[in-house]
This record gives C-alpha cells, structure tokens and sequence, in this order.
C-alpha cells in the first residue's frame, strides 16, 4: 500500500499514556516513521488513563494529591516535548521502554529518571519542570480537550482535522521505517477516505 496524495503532507494528532501497550505500537510506529522522513507534522498529545478509570463519585485524578506519581511520566513526556523537542523522539520511545521492556513502575521517580538519563535527556532539568507544576495543567488539559472535542476514551486515539478513531495495533514496527509509513499511512487513509468504517474489529486474535 502507498500513501495516497490525501494523506501525504498531513498534520495529525495521537495521543499517549506510557502505561499502555498499544499506544507503545502505535506511538513507536509514528516515530519510527518520522525518523526516515515521512511528511507528516504530528503532535503528541497526553493523556490520562487514570482518570479514564476514576470510578463515579471519586474525585479526578487531578485533584487526588495521592494520585500525582500516576501523572509524572506522561508529564514529564510533555516536559520533553516542549523544552527538549529535539530529544522527545527517543524519550517518549524510551518511557514506554521502562514500562513495557523493564517492568519499571512508572510511579517511581527513579524509574522515570533512567528512561530520561537513557535518551540523554538531563533529568534533573526534567523534574525542575515537573515540580513547577505546569506540564500536569498540560496533561490536564490536553486530555479534558480530547474527552469534549473528540470524545477519546482511551489511547491511542489518532485525530486528523475534525475526525478521530481508537485504534489498536497488535504489533512493533521494529525498526522497519516502511513498514511504520505505511502502517500509519493505512489509518490516516480510512480517517480521510472512510468516515462510514465506524468498527473493523478482528473477532480472534492470530497467534
């Protein structure tokens, strides 16, 4: 497959919590494929599953102090993003590596300061930010935008213009930059060229 006129030079969104193994796909295949020079502007907007999960009557994980480690390592990709962008590619791959490569718990500074350290980003200037308290407004609101705006429930949801779609992708691209493109580029073409594709959902799982 080859990426249609309608979808080359396109900016798009995906969102991320490190926490989850299919927006690591996801997240690693977009980078992946930016790294080999594929024409897209992409932004890589936070977002809480925490709060995706707060249960009714509780209060938002915003406004649990005790839940604030749950939020750090997504805030600190938002960190990286804004301050370091030229370091954000292998940061965020790496994030998600403590997670889902080294079983790290992402609520434990030390482990978000090896990921950081590991992408040689600084991350004493990281937590410096971090304790300003900003990049969790950012998380705050960048995830409260994607619930109104686009009604996202999870991640990674993709949004391109005014359309978004929750996707799951069930493998890496291991390095393989053609293969990111295009795999990327097969669900940028649906967003574009088939709103009507509501659910294409595979009823087992090939092992």
């Amino acid at each position: 497959m080859h990426m249609t006129d309608s979808t080359a030079d396109i900016s798009f969104s995906v969102n991320f919590d490190y926490r989850c193994p299919f927006a690591r796909n996801a997240n690693e295949h977009v980078v992946t494929a930016l790294s080999a020079g594929a024409p897209w502007s992409v932004e890589f907007a936070p977002f809480s599953l925490s709060q995706v999960h707060v249960a009714e009557g509780e209060p938002d994980v915003w406004d649990a102090p005790d839940k604030r480690d749950e939020l750090t390592a997504v805030a600190a990709g938002v960190v990286v993003r804004d301050r370091f962008p030229t370091l954000f590619p292998g940061a965020h791959v790496a994030l998600f590596a403590a997670r889902h490569d080294h079983a790290g718990d992402l609520r434990d500074a030390a482990v978000i300061r090896d990921a950081l350290r590991a992408a040689d980003v600084d991350p004493d200037a990281v937590f410096a930010e971090l304790d300003a308290g900003w990049p969790y407004d950012v998380v705050r609101d960048t995830h409260e935008r994607w619930v109104s705006e686009h009604h996202a429930f999870g991640v990674p949801t993709f949004v391109l213009g005014d359309r978004a779609v929750f996707v799951r992708f069930m493998s890496r691209p291991a390095g393989d930059s053609k293969l990111a493109e295009r795999t990327i580029s097969r669900v940028l073409d649906l967003l574009v060229d088939a709103p009507e594709l509501n659910e294409f959902k595979h009823t087992s799982i090939p092992r």
